[in-house]
């Protein structure tokens, strides 16, 4: 429990600190003392009993500090401390211009987002600063550069640290539109001196999204040209596979070679196989990993811990009705032979596109987000029962609903194994994700549905996954969400309890922590996270949101502002 010791101002705070260090015989002064708990350093190593002692925004001391002062005492006693956790996949990049406060996630003890996948709030052309709200709830972009949008977070006030990936699909957006077409080789130089400004703006990598258009129309070449841009500033390149379903290996393939190629690490996002009857080949999945691996490739993945996904319905649907964009896509949906021409493709479980629905069905299509007010009474029912409803088929129902929302419309996918989720746990190269907007549990948010990977993917990994299967130790699960991560993005002074590092630092009681939310009922937060440290602020205090906004921007490697 947090208590006040001193009311020291932040002047006489910093004098007597200057002199507890010229004075041996004096106690330490820090800002806040975190006292008596189990530490995890966030290495992987086994914890121990400690203190911790934060000046300003850094972690000062580790060690035995009991005889220390500080304005601020968290008795930690029983309670596990470890480094903030980092979301591989975070999906505030809108939501959090609304709400800075980020709930879903903080409360989950991230400390870090890193945005990107695929699509990246910049750099922006003009065309795409005026389409901008067709994609993005409706908002008005006020930056241009990847940088110049995380600054902008920064300033707005947001609860957690933000970071980038330069999305693959933004800069073939730049140059050449929403169509199904090849770059010169100017047109992806171009491409490539994209990659390399967001690179210098801080920019973790690159990713791809290869199931979306445009994405899909980008070849391995391409791809390849981007990663060595990226590679060029030590960032990696992530990818949501090409085909996470019955096509998965050469999708796993493809990443490899761009791996091998552009000489940079990768990172497969949200491991899985989603497709039923290929479940049972997970096992060829990792050996392909690390054998990978084995070759001195850095391949790592991330991953939520539940046997379903989240996407649009246009993964339902093939490129080919996508080129362009949402106008064009709506427009080829109206027409009725080309009506007639995709629900016969819909239908099929095709080898040449990932189609979610031939692989699992429409009961299996949760309708979880819509845009138009319209149509949110139908978040939380299936895709087959609004067919029913509307005494259509899915897959003209699936049309009807873009065409109305005048959006992809969010959906949630049960084409998952829990089996594959309890295998890719284990594995020590995994980090882990929400792919998932951050939110609070109020307001309008609560006429969408959502998965309930938004507010639990943290503590089911430590409540569900650790604690009740055992099916990994708590120092590894906390260092796969802090000092992998962390390592992986080449992160400065970010990921582990260390001496001179950023102080995002959380305080949890390992014997009740866990998640709350359901993929029926979705708007419920995690408990047991007590105490969530933000560069040395309190955001969450006695499980409670503090309404501080202390988040910065972090920097990939390749920042020029060293």
């Amino acid at each position: 429990m947090a208590t006040q010791r001193s009311l020291l101002g932040p002047a006489a705070a910093l004098l007597l600190m200057l002199l507890t260090a010229c004075s041996p015989n004096q106690p330490a002064h820090f800002d806040t003392l975190i006292l008596g708990g189990t530490v995890y350093d966030g290495t992987g190593k086994p914890p121990y009993t400690g203190d911790v002692g934060i000046v300003g925004d850094r972690i000062q001391s580790l060690g035995a500090l009991q005889d220390a002062t500080a304005e601020t005492i968290i008795d930690a006693r029983g309670k596990a401390v470890s480094p903030g956790f980092i979301n591989m996949i975070g999906w505030g990049v809108t939501s959090l211009i609304e709400d800075g406060r980020g709930l879903s996630d903080v409360s989950q003890g991230i400390t870090l987002e890193v945005f990107g996948e695929g699509n990246s709030m910049g750099p922006l052309s003009p065309a795409m600063k005026r389409e901008f709200p067709k994609y993005w709830s409706g908002i008005e972009p006020s930056w241009t550069t990847l940088g110049e949008y995380l600054e902008f977070l920064e300033s707005r006030g947001v609860s957690p640290n933000v970071a980038s990936f330069i999305g693959a699909t933004t800069p073939r957006i730049h140059v050449l539109g929403r169509d199904d077409t090849d770059p010169t080789p100017g047109q992806l130089a171009a491409m490539q001196e994209l990659v390399r400004e967001a690179m210098r703006e801080g920019a973790v990598g690159v990713a791809s999204s290869l199931i979306y258009t445009p994405a899909s129309f980008a070849g391995t070449d391409e791809l390849i040209a981007l990663a060595q841009a990226a590679a060029e500033y030590g960032g990696i390149y992530a990818s949501h596979l090409r085909n996470e379903g019955k096509q998965i290996f050469p999708a796993l393939e493809e990443l490899i070679t761009i791996a091998r190629q552009a000489s940079i690490a990768a990172e497969i996002y949200h491991l899985k196989i989603a497709h039923p009857p290929s479940w049972g080949r997970f096992d060829e999945v990792l050996q392909r990993i690390e054998s990978a691996r084995n070759e001195g490739l850095r391949i790592t993945a991330d991953m939520y811990p539940y046997p379903a996904g989240s996407t649009g319905l246009d993964a339902i649907m093939p490129a080919w009705v996508k080129a362009g964009g949402i106008d064009r896509w709506i427009e080829r949906m109206r027409d009725p032979e080309t009506r007639l021409r995709l629900a016969g493709e819909m239908r099929e479980d095709s080898d040449a596109w990932d189609n979610r629905l031939a692989s699992g069905g429409a009961d299996a299509v949760m309708l979880v987000e819509f845009r138009n007010p319209a149509l949110k009474h139908l978040a939380g029912k299936t895709l087959a029962e609004v067919a029913t409803e509307r005494g259509l088929s899915a897959e003209e129902t699936a049309m009807d609903l873009v065409i109305e929302d005048g959006t992809r419309v969010g959906a949630m996918y049960f084409n998952q194994s829990e089996d594959v989720v309890r295998q890719a746990v284990q594995q020590p190269w995994v980090s882990f994700c929400t792919d998932a907007v951050a939110i609070a549990a109020e307001g309008a948010q609560l006429l969408n549905h959502r998965h309930p990977r938004t507010y639990g993917t943290f503590p089911r990994i430590l409540g569900h996954y650790v604690r009740e299967l055992g099916l990994l130790t708590l120092e590894d699960a906390i260092h796969r969400a802090s000092g992998l991560p962390a390592t992986n993005l080449s992160l400065r002074d970010r990921g582990f309890l260390r001496e001179g590092f950023f102080a995002d630092v959380l305080v949890f009681d390992p014997d009740t922590i866990i998640d709350r939310a359901t993929f029926e009922e979705p708007h419920q937060y995690s408990t047991g996270m007590e105490q969530v440290l933000i560069n040395g602020t309190a955001v969450i205090s006695n499980g409670k949101h503090t309404g501080a906004k202390p988040g910065r921007v972090v920097r990939g490697p390749g920042w020029t502002g060293w």
